[in-house]
């Protein structure tokens, strides 16, 4: 259970937002103390019926009740929120703000909510879903420690989190980490399909891939040695490892992932300035 115990509410009823809100739960957080709200009913009965806590169709009546307040709705609809919230919220200034939606900066929340506020950007993964999520965090100068780990240990529940020094920082971990799984399944399914060429099924390929996919990062958490040389210790010279390893190097794979990352980081930029 997290040292800390405040009054939480989550606006939007997402997929991030359910597994926020049961990974907290389950590390005996009370339920009693975390309110959701969303505009449809569906999703707000499935996490009252499994996890408790309180629901509403009203984003400002669950916005009044706590002392945190997660927004957790589309970028394109930030605005719209907001403005409703400083409409009917009188004391949004007392609450610690925090925000999961990806590419509006700190401040333009700013502008929308008003300058007094104090919030934290947080920028999960979509394996938060699955409880490995890997979370980013910046905060602006107005939050405190303790606010920061009371949010630190809230996505400590589905995965691990990172703080990082500003807003130019969470761009790139976001194009590392927020982007990462796709770079991975994307290489998993080349390799599941170089599988099928030579053979195996579908089914067969795939089991064979994703384990071993899951190995690797098992050993990579496990050791301490740079990922280099964890590469290395699995590469006998001359063997078919070594083999299929100068195929990767001839195609410069270090390159790829590099034009890969600085693309994403220019595409988060390029967001940024839409809103």
């Amino acid at each position: 259970m997290t040292t800390q115990v405040r009054k939480i509410a989550f606006i939007g009823a997402g997929n991030m937002t359910q597994s926020i809100v049961g990974g907290m739960v389950s590390s005996g957080y009370p339920n009693d103390k975390i309110y959701v709200s969303n505009p449809s009913v569906g999703k707000l009965e499935k996490m009252a019926n499994s996890l408790h806590v309180h629901t509403s169709q009203d984003n400002a009546e669950v916005a009044n009740a706590a002392d945190v307040i997660v927004l957790a709705v589309k970028p394109q609809l930030m605005a719209d929120v907001c403005a409703a919230l400083t409409e009917q919220v009188s004391n949004l200034s007392d609450k610690l703000i925090v925000t999961i939606a990806a590419g509006i900066r700190i401040e333009k929340y700013r502008q929308y909510l008003g300058e007094s506020i104090r919030m934290i950007r947080v920028m999960p993964n979509t394996p938060s879903l699955v409880g490995k999520g890997m979370s980013g965090l910046v905060a602006d100068d107005r939050v405190s420690d303790d606010d920061k780990n009371y949010i630190t240990e809230a996505f400590d529940g589905v995965g691990a989190t990172l703080w990082v020094a500003n807003e130019d920082e969470l761009d790139i971990l976001g194009a590392v980490a927020g982007s990462g799984p796709a770079y991975f399944f994307e290489f998993m399914a080349s390799l599941q399909k170089a599988a099928v060429e030579l053979g195996f099924d579908r089914d067969k390929a795939r089991k064979m891939v994703q384990q071993t996919a899951l190995g690797a990062a098992e050993m990579a958490i496990a050791s301490e040695l740079e990922l280099e040389e964890l590469r290395k210790q699995v590469t006998s010279k001359g063997g078919s490892t070594a083999k299929g390893i100068e195929q990767y190097q001839a195609h410069d794979i270090d390159k790829i992932s590099d034009a890969a990352v600085k693309a994403a980081v220019k595409r988060n930029q390029e967001m940024a300035k839409l809103f």
